[in-house]
């Protein structure tokens, strides 16, 4: 477990913005037209909104933040958007009755935000289908998003990660001095599960005077089972299994690396 840097005693309100930003990608082989069209269908109901949503208020509690709206959506023909924004401590507004949160209140909170986007789609040529769902948790305050990465890792199917990690900004301690970062931090890695590191390959691209950290990861071993939607290796010829083994892996290899192999 990384240790905090003792606690600030601070001026006034912790004005660091934390932002943790991920990349999801789950790869796939849909054989046929109708088994594409039914990953598709599979995606959109296993992570549609409502789904996203409850993922989402998880990630809130788990860093202890306070839900203050939630505004989601179903798209056509797929995907769908999920963003909620939190905020450190309960916010009542007293000019409402009942406490009924004003957009005013909402407007100057919006800087602590949980949103996710996703995007599924398939090759209509050669059999790869690939589900992409883009994570944003931003906070300010003492709160952290860095505690949200096992359970979102392990929430989604990941078979590769990308992750950005910054802080933002400055806050002043009761001296007056001004503080760019109020936590230790040499990897993304450092606040990884270790069962999640051992299945991964990972590297970090890192700018420490910059507050900015980087890793990307992807799955150790391959077995062509966990990749076939709706079929079985065993049923394919040796010569389909190494046709779809080598497409699987080129798709792989290209989302981690973030740029198209040569031919």
């Amino acid at each position: 477990m990384v240790k905090p840097l003792p606690r600030l005693k601070l001026q006034g309100f912790n004005n660091l913005t934390k932002a943790l930003s991920f990349n999801i990608y789950d790869v796939c082989y849909a054989v046929s037209e109708d088994q594409r069209r039914r990953y598709i269908e599979y995606i959109d109901e296993e992570y549609n909104a409502d789904r996203l949503t409850q993922i989402l208020t998880d990630v809130a509690e788990i860093i202890g933040a306070n839900i203050l709206n939630v505004a989601r959506q179903d798209y056509d023909p797929q995907g769908a958007s999920v963003t909620i924004l939190i905020s450190e401590e309960p916010v009542i507004d007293k000019a409402q009755a009942k406490g009924v949160i004003s957009e005013a209140v909402l407007a100057h909170m919006d800087k602590s935000h949980i949103t996710v986007h996703t995007y599924p789609e398939t090759h209509p040529d050669n059999g790869i289908a690939t589900f992409r769902a883009d994570i944003d948790v931003a906070t300010c305050g003492v709160i952290s998003p860095l505690k949200t990465l096992n359970y979102l890792i392990e929430s989604l199917e990941s078979d590769i990660v990308v992750m950005d990690y910054r802080v933002r900004g400055f806050t002043r301690d009761i001296k007056g001095r001004k503080h760019y970062i109020d936590h230790k931090i040499n990897s993304i890695q450092d606040y990884l599960a270790k069962n999640i590191r051992s299945r991964y390959e990972m590297i970090d691209v890192n700018v420490y005077q910059e507050n900015i950290f980087h890793t990307k990861m992807h799955v150790k071993d391959f077995d062509l089972d966990d990749y076939l939607f709706e079929e079985k290796a065993k049923n394919l010829s040796f010569k389909e299994r190494m046709k779809i083994e080598a497409r699987l892996k080129r798709e792989i290899e290209e989302l981690y690396h973030g740029r198209n192999l040569v031919e």
